[in-house]
């Protein structure tokens, strides 16, 4: 019941483009305003054949409604996308785009005094951004190299997503206790709370990785068990940021999970 009555919100930019397109057709399509639009088109895709173009941004509208399911690697012909997508104004936006649309969720829960009123955050292209790696490693084109990923982890480099901190802080002068809930793993603490102090983040209340005994679990279950744990202390779950369905769903979710955009890898 819980997850039946769970909204997830998911930003629908595919639709957003196509509805900005019609808006624009309504006000006349004069030969000056064709061409105005023709040349932004050759603008904006000038690395991607137009075919591409169309058939990358409808691919990455599966990803991120969970349509195109379990994913290993980004198609290939959407490399100079993704990289123009995760490094242009459109991700950016479409990141803040979900943090109004959680603060404005956060702003209708009354929050008692108890400290109860929950929110969890999952941290990777959730909170910080990994974009500095995936540079690097061609934007999610490579298979996984959790070897090299550790060790960008360990530098504690990765930047703060500017609209999550800017709904981290909101919430926490709400009211919510904050919750950090990650796949990464205990060993891997030290440099996790280093990263996000110097990123920007301070005062949560417990930050959750993976111990011994959550080894080989699926996302989904591992943080299910966890945000179950935090229900059973007593917390209720306002609110779930996360950029993996699989940090939203399962059981014991919040009230109102948030799926920030993130295409070049899918976790399950």
């Amino acid at each position: 019941m819980a997850y039946a009555q769970n909204f997830i919100a998911v930003l629908f930019i595919s639709f957003t483009f196509v509805s900005t397109s019609f808006s624009q057709s309504i006000l006349g399509n004069s030969p000056q305003l064709l061409d105005l639009f023709a040349i932004n088109r050759l603008f904006r895709h000038r690395k991607i054949p137009n075919d591409d173009a169309l058939y990358c941004d409808s691919w990455r509208f599966t990803v991120e409604t969970n349509n195109a399911g379990l994913w290993s690697i980004i198609p290939e012909r959407c490399i100079s996308f993704v990289q123009d997508y995760t490094t242009g104004d459109r991700y950016s936006s479409d990141s803040a785009a979900v943090a109004d649309l959680s603060l404005a969720f956060a702003n209708t829960v009354k929050v008692s005094n108890d400290g109860m009123d929950a929110w969890v955050f999952d941290i990777d292209e959730t909170l910080l951004s990994n974009l500095p790696y995936y540079v690097e490693h061609g934007f999610g084109s490579q298979i996984f190299d959790e070897i090299a990923f550790d060790k960008w982890v360990n530098e504690a480099n990765a930047p703060a997503i500017p609209a999550s901190l800017k709904l981290y802080k909101e919430l926490q002068q709400r009211g919510f206790t904050i919750f950090l809930l990650t796949g990464r793993s205990e060993y891997q603490r030290n440099n996790t709370e280093k990263n996000m102090v110097h990123a920007g983040y301070s005062n949560w209340e417990r930050l959750i990785l993976r111990g011994p005994s959550d080894k080989g679990k699926l996302a989904t279950q591992y943080k299910s068990e966890k945000r179950k744990e935090l229900e059973d202390e007593g917390y209720m779950i306002r609110g779930n940021s996360g950029d993996q369905w699989s940090d939203l769903t399962g059981f014991a979710v919040a009230q109102r999970s948030f799926k920030l955009p993130n295409p070049m890898y899918y976790i399950a």
